[in-house]
Formats: C-alpha cells, structure tokens, sequence
C-alpha cells in the first residue's frame, strides 16, 4: 500500500499542480524543481524513524500505553467466551423446560423420567434436570461482565493518555528542530521552497505527523490484539468453521484495502484540482484592483471553476468507488453468514463436534476477528500518510545547509579595514541555473571609500551585494574581506560587520524602536535614537503619538515608504557597521528627506566601507569611486569627472538623465551647478519602492500607494503579545446558522439523486436490526427437539440472508454514488457562486483586515466544503441511522418491552460518551489551534523575510518567539490527553456494563415471565447495534452544525450587496464618449480609516485628449483620486463628472472598459507574457499580432524575443522571475492592449533606472497621444510637457496651469523644481 496512499496536496501550492492545465506555462523554473519532485516521488520514511524524536520519556510512555492497549484488546475476545457459556446454558435450560412441558414427564433425582408407566420409565433419553439455577448462573455472567468493564475502563485510560502525550511531546521536538534547521539553511534553498509550503509543512504536515505517532498507534495496537486473540480463540474452539469462515475474509480484505487505496488516491487528486483552484483564487484576491482595472472578474470566475471541475469530477468518482465497494463488502459479509450458520449448524447436529454455544463463539471471535483487523487497517492510512509527511520534513532536517548561517566555524578578525575584492567571480541563482547574473566579475572596493555601483536593471549590481554578505557562493571564482575569503570567515561575524539597508525594506510587526534594535542586540535605547538621528528619522518619530512604542503594523504597513526608508537606515547604523552596503536605500525618499539622509550618509561615509546601488545621480555623485556595471561584469571604474570623459555605460545614464532638465536652466541660473544636481536627478528612483514590493504585502496595494498612513492602528502592539486579540476577533464574525432549507434549495437541481439517495440509506438502515433478528433465529432453533425443523429453520434463515446480500450490495453503491454527486455539485456551486460574489464586492470591502486574501481563499475553501456536511452524504448516513433506531426499536418493543426499557436507561450514557468526547475533542481543537496561528503568524514573518532575518542575524529571536507559542500548544495538549482518555475510556466500558445488567435481568424473566431466550438475544443484540447507529447519529451532529455555520457564512457573503457593483447593468452608458473628466468639490476617506481625510474638496478638470499632472508630496491624494476615477471607491461628498455624467451613475463595467492604468508597482499574474497582456482587455479574444504590436509600442518586444521562450515565458507568482523595468513594460503593452480613452499613469516610471526610463517614457508618450491622460509623477521629466499640471496639497489643488505658468507664478511648483521642497 505503501505507494498510492502518499497525499502529496502539499506540493508547491501553485507550482506542482500543473497536472490539469495543458497550457506550457510554468516551465522556466521547472529543472531544479523537477530533480526536487523525482527524489520525493513515493519516497517515504520508515515507520520507526518517526519516532527519532523520542527521549526515554517518551519511550516508556509508548510501552506502558502498547501494554494497555494489548490488555484492552483482550477484552473482546474474553467477554465473547462467558457469552459462549452463557448461551449454552439457555439452550440446557430452554430444552429442560420442553421437555418437563410434556404431560407425564417429570424430573426425578436430576433426570427427566416418565411418571405414569412403568414400563417406560428407564427408556427416557434421561436429560438430567434441576441442576440448572439460570438466575444465579446469570449473576455470575453478568458479574464477570462488569468486571471486565472496570479493566478495560482503566486501560482505555492510560492507552490513550499516553499515547497522546508522548505524541504531543515529540511533535513539539520536531517542529523546533525544524524551524532551527531551515533558519540555517542558505538563502538559495528559499528561492526553490516557497514560504506558503514551508509554512504548510510546519502546521498541516507535523499534524500528520502527530496523528501517525500519537493515539492512532494505541488504537491500532489495540484493535491488532482483538484481532489477532479473535482468531487464535477461534481456532482454539474449532478449526474447521474458523478455516470455513476465513476463506471469506481475503476478499472482504480485498475491498477494504481497494476502498483505503482508492479514496487515498482520489482525496489525493481532488485536493489537488482544489489547491490549484485555490492559488487562482488567492492570487486573483491578492491582486484585487488590476482585476476591477482590467474588467476581468469573468475570466477569472471562469478559470477558477475549470479548476474546480476537475475536483469535482474525483470527488464523484471518489463517491462511486467507495459506494461500489462499501457494497460488495456488506454483500460479502452476508454470505459469509449464510455460509457459517449453514456449515456450523451441520457440525452441531449432525456430527455434534460443538455445542450451539462454540458455533456462536467460534463465529462471533471470528467476525471480531476480522472487523478489527479492518478498523486496524483505516489507522495503516493515517500512517501512510505521516510517513509521506515525514519525508519532506526529516529530509530538510537532516540537509547540510550549503552556507550555515548559524554556524560558530570559520574565523573571525581581530582587526578589520573593510577591502572588498571580487575575483574572476561568476554567478548564477540556483534558482534558475541556466541565466547567469555576474560573469568574470572582478572589482576591488577599497577600505573607508563610498563606492557606487551604477548600470541598468539587470546588470547584477544588486547580486553583487548579496554575494558580499554571502547570502550566494560564488560558482567561480572568489570574494574576499582584507584579503581572507569570506568563505574561511564566520558568518555570523561577517554579517554582523555589515549593515544593509534594501530598495524595499522589511520591517517586522512589532515597535520602531524594537525593529532598530534588531540591529543589535544590547543595544541600549540611547543607541536606538542616537540611530534614529543619524538616519534622520528622530524628528518623524517624535512626532508620532506613541514616538519609538509606536508599533510598525505587520510588513511596516503603517508607515510611509520613506519612513520605513529610514528606519531601515537607523537599523543599519545602530549597529556601527564596518561596511554599509545601500541598495537603492534612497529611492523612496522625497527630495527633503532624501536630501537629509543623503547629508547623514555623507557624515559617516569615512567612518565605513560604503557600496552603494544607486540609479540617482544626486546619490552618485557623492562617491569616492564609481563603477560601472553591464552584463554581469564591471566595465569602468572611476570618479564622476573620470568616467564622464570615457563616454560609456555611466556617460550614457548620466546624459539621459540629464537630457530631461536641460529646459529648467533659466529658471534657477543662480546656483545652477548645486542645484543642478538636486533638481534634475533628483527624483531618480523614486519610490522605488513606495511599499514593501507586492510579494511581501500580499495586498494589490494601490490604495496604500499615496498616502502616508497616519498611525490608525496605533492601538496594535506587536503580533506576537497581541496575536490572541487581533487574529481571533476577526476570524470569527458570530453568524446565525443557515436554515437547512436553504442550503438544500442550492442543491434543488440534483433532487431526483437525493430521494434515490435517501431511499437506499433507508433500505441500509434496516440491515443490523434484521440481522440481529435472523441471528437470534437461528440460535433459537437449536433448542428445537425436532431435527427436521431445525435444519428446515435454519437453511430459511441462511437464505435470507443471500438475499439481504444482494439488497445490500445495490442500495450500499446506489448511496455512495447519488450522495457524493449531490454533495460535490454542491460544493462547486457554492464555492463558485462565493467567489464571484467575492469579485463582486466594492475595492473597500477588501481593505478590511478580516477580507484578507489568505482569509477569504480559506473561506472559499473550508467554508464550501465544510457546507457538504448539511447536504450530501451525511444525509443519507442521518437517514441511515435514524431508520436504524427505529426498526430495532419496534423488533424490541415487539418481543419484550421489559428488557427493551432496562436496556434503554444505558442509551442516554452510551449516546451521551460519543457527544461528550466530540464536544472535548472540537474544543481543544479550536484552542490547540489559536496558539498554532500565533506561531504561524511568528514563522511566517520570518520565512516571508528570511533575507532581512538573515542579514540583521535575527534567526534566534525568532526561534525563541516561536518555541515560546509552541509551549501553549503543547500545553493544551496535555490537557487534551486527559480528557479525550476518560471519553474514550468511558465510551469502552460503558458497553460491558450496559450488557452485564441486561442479561441479568433477561435471567430473571425467562423463569419467572416465561420470555423465550431467543427473544433476550433478539432484543438486547438489536438495541446495542441501534445504539451504535444512535452514536454514529451524533457524530454527525458537530459536521452538521459546522455546516449550518460555513454555509451561513457564505450566505451572508452572497446576499451582500455592495454600493459598488461589477455584475450589475443598470447605469448610463453611451456611445461617443469624449473623455471629459470634471472633479467637483471631492471629499474623500478611506472606509477603513474612516479619520483621516485624505481628499477635501479636490476641483479639478480635463479635457478630451488633454494630459493632467498631479504633482505634491507623498499622501496628499494624488492616487486616491486616480481611485475615485476608477470607480474603487465613490467620494464622500462632491462628485467626479464623466462627459458630464455622474461616476456614481455609470455602469462600472462601461466606465472601467474605456479607462487603462499603469500602476507603481505593477500586478502580474503567474502565467506567461501573452496571457498577462492579453489581460488587458477581457472582452474579447486578442489575437497575437496586436499583443506583438502593444509590446513594440512599449519596447518589450526585443527584450521578450531575447527570452528563450519568448512571449510563452512564465513570469512567476506576481510577476517575480521579472525585473521591475521589465514587469512595468508588460504592464504598459497590456494598458495599450486595452486601447482605453482614458490612460492613468500612476508613477509609471518610478521603477525604471534611467536606461529603461527613457524607453518606457517613450512608449507611454506615443500611448497618450490621442487621448485624455492624467499623470501622476515626481520627476520632473515625465510631467513638464503636461496640457495641464495640478499642484496637490493635502487633499486640495493649490496651483494649476502649464509648466510655463506655473514656473512664472513663483509659488509652490516653482519651490517644488527649484528647491525639491516638498508642498505643505
């Protein structure tokens, strides 16, 4: 079995799954991937070594459990020889009692005897009598009984107590050893494992594991000796009717294991179909407001449910299988039977091998036998499937990472300069093998310089710095620190020698001052604002209500890119580091603040070895030294003055750069040579990164975009104390739950598989009573005087059940299989209809922290799946059971209405252990479950930044945060074992007693009522097996009432209407539009920070075919009302006139198709160049010329054929196998794809280095002409040739004109170019 039953649903979410999609998407980073997936391909771990994790705790915890589960496992097989005995002696009694009732026999000294004749007197066939006191022999079964109940409530206990805990112990072991390996291991071995995974692997795989290891093993041990004492007793008792009986049991063995394989297999390929459905739904949610842009809720509701086909499509199979063999193996039972009542009752009478009671024992250990050996199998699954787990897992502990971040080798300086050389390196990710990054680099970075590296995007200038702080080994060649190898130096040393600061800074979710201290350790808080003053962030601190406590948000999300920017710096410098390496660490800055963290850096430029990335001049020029890059290597070397005599790479940037703001020169001729500098150059990158790129944040974060968030959430302290109140409040809205009738009313279409469905579970629900009926028959007939009668009797009963064989057979695969259908079409309709209504929300309604995209891709998932449990096949097992109860109830009632009411009084305790246990188990859950998100959240900042983490040497501190949630959980574990084994223990035992007092009181009536003993077994076996059925009923419940939830809560989301609706038709739409764009008196805030005004009373207008410019400092609306244009949000007050239309009136879907937008950071989606621009416009099919034509018009056309598989080229999870320039040019080609009226450029150009900025610059002029375009920029370049420029300060228009009446005005455009003063 060991193969098939692997759940492989972990794979790389998003990656792996391609098994549905034909398309040749998704291969340029398949190599390393697929020499991944051929090593793990049915690789699993061997049993014991799951348990590699175990103390001597642990292990004597394991053998006392083993112990008690084998003793636990005896009880069956023992109480089964007192019900042997006992059996016995109802037959002896029952005979006695007929023989005495024939006139003239009476017993004397112990033996019958005729009394009237003589003659007769000795030829009585002299059964003996009187011998037999049936209610003492009764009493002594019935104390035996509960005896046996006591021992097993006591070993039940500590069977799963500790098994449990010992699981709970060594789960905990694992994952900490885990998480310190992979905070180990090198960051390559990141690129080609994403986060999503690992963090799959840390919650869902090490429960797996737990599963394999902890409770399960102890019922497995338990159910394994049942079996294996069923059949030596059985065979001890006699040998031919266990050997008739067995022959049966290799195909009842046969079904099971097909039934485990293929539901394993089935499970395995649905989960799958679903993961990849719900990668398209988190990336599609994730990126929110390039769909609504771009009008393509259709197509992605289409992608989704072809996803969703597929799964349904195994879940249906998975239903028909399972209802096929479900069926062949009660039909199998049924003859086996006939098959041993037949035999057995020919070697009681005619042979008299064995009493009645021997056949009945013989078969009943037999059948125990055999059940538990199949209960045994359905835990061998739930090992299969932690071995699998475990695979994964181990293999990563037990990788030798390349380059150990946490090692102690290595050596470490006494003194150090700070000399950097590359030699003769050459470079490529592992990541993808086959591009390389840096060839035949060599370069020489001397002590105490401020060196830059200058080149376009691409060029490996980025590399370089990461393979300085050995995040990469060179494949060639070496780098090295003072002439040492930096591979001979310990690591953690030399990167604690070394400050970073990154083009887009990560900052974890706890307090500025804390996130500066990351920077070291011990450092005191006069290091944190000496920092902080050096990065010139003190005064933006001081200004915030809680200053250094104020908390960051998670991924920094409450500051502006420029804070964040500097808290960066201030991180850096706090821990003196010996070399400063800056990539790109400006670029989010606006002129003043870039000014001022420019003048810190030139402060301590002597103090450090400074390299910088830089495409600003105004940052380059500061240099000591300037090098060149271009194509991976380095080809000049120089001072500004030096390289711009040689005319090459630097002298091109730099006289592109300089070509835009040749017109300024009259207006500032004073100071031209500083200001030269300033002005032109410098709003280079700018914000470069505004936010954290798009891959940290998985938000689409154009609404973030513009403003500098005021502290909203000022409240939050960091995730870590405050996760419990900020995670669980908003996952749990309290909802009513949903009325039955309407989750069915969803499923009204498959009606006619429902009444199919539900008859045939009715049709099953009679089977146990019956055949506790027959069974109780056929024991009946042995106290038959009359042979003849007997055997007639008991070939009827053997008949039967034939027929109940074949009835079983089809209404078992007829319940399987309409259920599932129902069921699964039920699922795919609700988890459609959910996500289109998702889609359909307005863009606020995705602001809210509890509409997250993780949050809302997990509730498309478990929510519609969880509403299964309301409709398909649980219905039929409620139907099942309850006609189950009520056909052993009137077989009961009908034979003795005495026994029927004592056996009742056990009901309520036997129903009541299952309800109580589920309630315990579900509780603990929810708990066990609450501390596990904490860690998540703790991991997943971790992984998502393990760059960061790995640079500033955070590894041990969140490790520790880590293990300290892991304590909760384990704590409440502890708990669980506990509780979950007084549950289980009382479940056990409550059956032996419930049986002990109810054959005692059968004694009683069968004497003094005159109550056939056949009628006892009949009414007792009847009311246990309905009581099983009663405790299968409730088992349901919980899934039932979870159902009635889930399903409530995706009504709520469907009947959700939002102000702003995409699917909706009302509204103008009209023919000629003319592109007139008026904003009336604007006022505007954001629904989730509903105090802060961002817009107040914004007027502004453009005319068809004009350009408008925003310009002003960062958050004073700029790309808000870029929003409000879109239709994103609607303004509070004033209006936004569209060809002197209301925007609140127009159709959504009309307004959006005449409107393209280039956003800062740009979405892709992960599927190949084509498809992204072809997004563009989802109306119609686009055929390849035109996406050709969009690509030359945005210079990408060159750059894609360069590719190897040109425009089939997968661009990765949004967009990151892409470089910026590169990313933003698709974005462009797919906004002229849509040939829009009206074209939005929000910093279109912000990303680009100077090179790539031209050409794009001249892509988007040829896309504007023609048509009405508002511009949002800070380079001056982009915006001076402008119809129309609108000076914006917080939320107003403060001057509006041409560059030339603006300039001649000398008010706050003219400081703006002049200065680079930001407006205030």
């Amino acid at each position: 079995m060991s193969d098939s039953v692997i759940l492989r649903s972990v794979k790389k979410f998003g990656e792996e799954n391609y098994a549905f999609e034909s398309d040749a998407s998704h291969n340029n980073d398949k190599k390393p991937r697929l020499q991944d997936k051929k090593k793990h391909d049915g690789i699993q771990v061997g049993f014991f070594q799951l348990f590699r994790f175990s103390s001597s705790t642990d292990i004597w915890l394991m053998l006392v459990g083993s112990l008690c589960a084998v003793l636990h496992g005896l009880a069956q097989p023992g109480m089964l020889l007192v019900f042997g005995l006992m059996t016995d002696v109802f037959i002896e009694h029952d005979i006695e009692i007929q023989e005495l009732s024939i006139p003239g026999k009476a017993c004397v000294n112990n033996t019958i005897v005729w009394i009237n004749s003589s003659l007769n007197q000795n030829v009585t066939n002299g059964t003996s009598c009187g011998l037999l006191d049936i209610e003492s022999e009764m009493s002594l079964f019935s104390w035996i009984y509960a005896g046996i109940g006591v021992a097993v409530f006591i070993f039940a206990y500590i069977q799963i107590c500790f098994w449990v805990i010992s699981g709970a112990r060594q789960v905990r072991k694992m994952r900490k050893t885990y998480l310190r390996r992979i905070m180990r291991m090198e960051i390559g071995w990141f690129d080609c494992n994403s986060v999503g995974e690992l963090n799959t692997r840390f919650f869902d795989d090490m429960s797996k594991i737990n599963e394999a290891i902890a409770d399960q093993l102890g019922i497995f041990i338990q159910r394994l000796s049942s079996a294996i004492c069923g059949f030596l007793f059985g065979f001890y008792r006699g040998w031919k009717l266990t050997l008739v009986i067995i022959s049966v049991s290799p195909l009842i063995g046969i079904g099971a294991g097909v039934i485990a394989l293929s539901v394993a297999k089935f499970t395995d390929f649905e989960l799958k179909a679903y993961a990849k459905a719900g990668c398209v739904a988190d990336e599609v949610i994730s990126s929110m407001r390039t769909v609504a842009a771009f009008g393509g809720e259709k197509k992605e509701v289409k992608r989704y449910e072809k996803n969703l086909v597929f799964a349904q499509r195994w879940g249906i199979r998975k239903g028909m299988v399972m209802g096929f063999f479900t069926g062949y193996m009660w039909c199998l039972i049924f003859f086996s039977y006939a098959l041993a009542f037949w035999y057995g009752s020919r070697l009681v009478l005619e042979e008299e091998e064995y009493t009645a009671g021997d056949l009945v024992q013989i078969f009943l250990n037999v059948l125990i036998g055999a059940l538990n050996l199949g209960n045994a199998s359905s835990c061998l699954e739930a090992f299969a499937t932690g071995r699998a787990a475990a695979a994964t897992i181990f293999d990563t502990i037990d990788r030798k990472p390349i380059i150990d971040c946490m090692s102690e080798d290595g050596y470490k300086l006494d003194r150090i300069k700070g000399e950097i050389e590359f030699h003769n390196v050459t470079f490529h990710y592992p990541s993808r093998p086959d591009v390389k990054i840096i060839s035949n680099l060599s370069m020489v970075i001397k002590p105490g310089e401020m060196t830059a590296l200058v080149g376009p995007s691409g060029a490996g200038k980025s590399t370089a710095l990461q393979l300085i702080q050995r995040f990469y080994d060179p494949c060639e060649g070496m780098v090295t620190l003072d002439g040492h190898d930096i591979r001979s130096l310990n690591i953690q040393w030399l990167r604690d020698q070394i400050g970073i600061v990154e083009q887009e800074p990560v900052l974890f979710s706890t307090t500025i001052a804390e996130n500066i201290r990351y920077g070291r350790k011990d450092a005191t808080m006069e290091d944190v604002i000496h920092a902080a003053k050096k990065a010139n962030a003190y005064n933006f601190i001081m200004n915030l209500p809680q200053q250094f406590d104020t908390p960051v948000g998670e991924g920094g999300g409450q500051m502006s890119g420029g804070q964040k920017q500097r808290i960066a710096i201030a991180r850096a410098l706090v821990r003196n580091p010996k070399i400063l390496l800056l990539d790109m660490a400006t670029s989010a800055l606006d002129n003043e603040s870039e000014a001022m963290v420019q003048e810190a850096l030139n402060k301590i430029q002597h103090e450090h070895t400074i390299i910088s990335v830089a495409h600003r001049l105004s940052t380059i020029r500061v240099a000591d030294v300037i090098i060149g890059f271009e194509h991976g290597t380095a080809v000049e070397r120089g001072t500004h003055e030096e390289l711009m005599e040689r005319k090459g790479v630097y002298f091109t940037l730099v006289t592109l750069q300089n070509h835009g703001a040749l017109f300024e020169k009259d207006a500032n001729e004073k100071d031209e040579t500083k200001d030269d500098i300033h002005t032109n150059f410098s709003r280079g990158g700018y914000q470069d990164s505004l936010r954290a790129s798009i891959r940290q944040r998985s938000r689409s974060q154009l609404s973030h975009l513009a403003h500098e968030p005021p502290l909203a959430v000022v409240d939050q302290k960091s995730t870590y104390e405050d996760g419990k109140d900020k995670v669980i409040p908003v996952e749990e809205e309290e909802v009513e739950p949903a009325p039955i009738r309407r989750i069915l009313k969803f499923n009204a279409p498959e009606w006619p598989y429902m009444v199919v469905g539900g008859l045939s579970a009715a049709v099953n629900g009679t089977v146990s009573p019956l055949y506790a009926f027959l069974f109780s028959q056929i024991i009946g007939t042995f106290s038959l005087p009359d042979k003849e009668e007997q055997r007639s009797q008991i070939d009827g009963v053997c008949l039967l059940f034939v027929t109940m064989g074949c009835v079983s057979f089809l209404t078992q695969f007829l319940q399987g299989y309409t259920f599932a259908k129902s069921g699964e079409l039920l699922t795919k309709r609700l988890r459609k209809f959910g996500f289109q209504a998702m889609l359909g929300q307005e863009i606020g309604w995705f602001d809210d922290l509890r509409n997250s995209p993780g949050t809302l891709a997990t509730k498309l998932a478990t929510d519609a799946s969880q509403a299964q449990g309301a409709a398909g096949s649980q219905i039929g097992m409620i139907v099942n059971s309850f006609v189950n109860i009520a056909v052993a109830m009137i077989i009961a009632f009908l034979f003795s209405w005495k026994l029927s009411l004592v056996i009742l009084c056990f009901f309520p305790f036997l129903a009541l252990s299952g309800a109580l246990q589920t309630k315990m188990l579900t509780g603990f859950a929810s708990r066990d479950k609450e501390a596990l998100e904490r860690a998540g959240q703790i991991t997943n900042e971790a992984l998502s930044n393990i760059r960061t983490v790995t640079g500033i040497g955070m590894q041990k501190h969140f490790i520790d945060a880590f293990e300290a949630e892991l304590e909760e959980s384990f704590k409440t574990s502890i708990h669980k074992a506990n509780v979950y084994g007084l549950c289980f223990a009382f479940s056990q035992g409550i059956s032996f007693i419930a049986n002990a007092v109810s054959y005692r009181y059968g004694g009683y009536l069968i004497p003094n009522e005159g109550l056939h003993y056949s009628h006892v077994f009949r009414v007792i076996s009847a009311v246990v097996l309905s009581a099983t059925a009663v405790g299968r009923a409730f088992s349901y419940t919980p899934s039932y009432a979870k159902a009635k939830i889930s399903a409530s809560r995706l009504f709520q989301l469907l009947d959700r209407r939002p102000p702003i609706s995409v699917y909706c038709d009302e509204g103008d739409k009209w023919d000629s539009f003319q592109e007139k764009i008026d904003f009336v008196d604007c006022k505007f805030t954001y629904p989730s920070r509903p105090d802060m005004q961002v817009l107040n009373g914004l007027s502004v207008s453009v005319n068809p075919g004009r350009t408008l410019a925003f310009v002003g400092s960062s958050g004073c609306g700029k790309s808000t009302s870029i929003q409000l244009l879109e239709r994103f949000y609607d303004p509070d007050e004033g209006k936004v006139m569209i060809d002197g239309h209301d925007s609140k009136r127009v159709n959504v879907q009309f307004l959006r198709s005449n409107i393209g937008i280039v956003s800062q950071e740009p979405v892709l989606f992960a599927c190949s160049i084509t498809d992204n621009i072809k997004y563009g416009d989802n109306t119609r099919e686009i055929p390849m010329e035109s996406v050709i034509a969009a690509a030359k018009q945005a210079q990408l056309h060159d750059f894609v054929v360069s590719l190897p598989e040109k425009y089939e080229t997968d661009v990765g999870a949004h967009g990151s196998q892409l470089s910026r320039g590169e990313k933003q040019r698709i974005a462009i080609a797919r906004a002229i794809v849509r040939d829009p009226k009206i074209l939005l450029l929000d910093e279109a150009t912000s990303a680009l280095d100077t090179e790539s900025e031209k050409t794009v610059q001249i892509a988007l002029d040829k896309a504007r002409e023609g048509r009405t375009c508002i511009v949002i920029a800070h380079r001056l370049s982009t915006i001076q040739n402008s119809d129309i420029i609108a000076v914006m300060s917080q939320g107003v228009v403060i001057e509006k004109g041409t560059h030339e009446e603006l300039m001649d005005q000398k008010g706050a455009y003219y400081k703006l170019v002049t200065t680079g003063a930001p407006i205030s």
